[in-house]
Parts: C-alpha cells; structure tokens; sequence
C-alpha cells in the first residue's frame, strides 16, 4: 500500500468504537474489512471538510504577487513521485506542456519538491508561487480552471468548488470522484496528464448525488455525540 494516511486510517479504525463515515464508499469498505460483525456503530455522516470549505470560502484571499488569468492549479509533494526521479520528471515536462500551450500552470512549490527538482536538473518552466495557506488555497481553487495534483485532500476541494480534477497518482482513496466523472487518474505519464488535462480545463462539475453531505457533516457528527 502506497498511502500512509490509509494505514493510519486502518490502525486508527481497529481502537475505535464511533465511526462517522465521509461517503458510502467508505461504508461499504468498513463492512468488506468485517465491522459489520464488531460491536463498533459505523455511520455516514458526510464529510467535515467541505463544511470547512463551504464555510471558509467567503474568508479566502488572493495570494500575494500578480496571477494570470485562467489558470490551472497544480501541486506536486507526494513522495510516489517526488521522490521518484523518472516520474518527476514525466510529470515536470507535462506541465511545462500544458503551461506552454494550453493554460497558465500555478503552482505553489514546497521547498523539499523545489529542493529534488533541482536535485535531478530539471527545469520548471510554469508561474511559480510559495507555499500558500489555507485561505489562499481556498481562493486558488475557488478561481482556477482546472487542478491537477497529486494531493488526497485537493481531489475533494476540487469538487467542492465545481472543478474538475486529474490526478497524477496511480490510485487514490476517493473512488466516488473517479466514478462520478469528476476526477481522473493518469498516473505520471507526460502524455496521459497533458490529454486529460487539455481536455478537462474549463469543465464545470455538478454535486449531483451530494457525495459528501452538503456541508452539514458536523452537524449530523453533534446530533450523534449528543445522543
């Protein structure tokens, strides 16, 4: 398994005895992993971070520095390929592509991704910007035209703010997305992630299904303690 963050969900599953659920998809892997038959209340709620990026949404601020117009917002950190110099650099050259000729490529670089792009003698040909905090990056999903990351986290946010997504993993924990056409994996193949992404800026999204509860998860998560 590739995901740290699913280990720790499993490990941290096993001690619990109260399981509030994002999705139904998360259900249904708890019952495939026997809880089903565990004296554990298993309950889907929705989930928590789109009421935060519902409610911080109107707090969001532009980072700082002049940014162009139409972009699409990109992050690269996940250590499957960070760390991996062949797929860096398959991923560094799409986005030089896209960036070139498709659509301006924001990107807010974490120092180590900076540190092993230059490690590797790569060139990064795209608007760079430093790290950003949560309320600009609210602001940068809330205004671009497309994400494209390898980021768990951003693959949600990106739905909640109508954006599609593709995805420059192999696989990931948000199965719902991939199902309900929002997202796309394409691994970290230069050509896969610039087709995917050519075709997929500028396309709106529609919560159609209310994957993750509207925005109300916490809510729902008082109501249950309270009880």
């Amino acid at each position: 398994m590739q995901m740290p963050e699913e280990i720790n969900r499993i490990l941290t599953d096993q001690i619990s005895d109260l399981l509030f659920c994002p999705t139904d998809t998360a259900v249904k892997n708890l019952n495939n992993e026997g809880f089903a038959n565990k004296p554990v209340q298993v309950l889907q709620v929705g989930d928590v971070m789109q009421d935060s990026a519902l409610l911080f949404a109107e707090k969001a601020v532009a980072p700082a520095g002049e940014l162009p117009e139409g972009f699409i917002l990109a992050t690269l950190h996940r250590a499957e390929n960070t760390d991996n110099p062949q797929r860096l650099a398959a991923i560094v050259s799409a986005l030089n592509t896209l960036h070139k000729t498709v659509a301006p490529v924001v990107l807010p670089l974490h120092p180590r991704t900076r540190k092993l792009i230059a490690q590797h003698g790569l060139e990064l040909n795209v608007h760079l910007v430093d790290p950003v905090g949560y309320f600009e990056m609210v602001w940068l999903l809330d205004h671009c035209n497309l994400v494209l990351t390898d980021s768990g986290g951003v693959q949600k946010e990106a739905f909640f703010f109508g954006k599609a997504c593709v995805t420059m993993r192999d696989q990931t924990e948000w199965v719902e997305l991939i199902e309900a056409g929002a997202n796309e994996l394409v691994g970290a193949d230069t050509a896969k992630i610039i087709e995917a992404a050519s075709r997929n800026v500028g396309r709106k999204v529609q919560d159609t299904h209310n994957l993750y509860g509207g925005g109300k998860a916490a809510q729902r998560i008082v109501k249950y303690l309270n009880k």
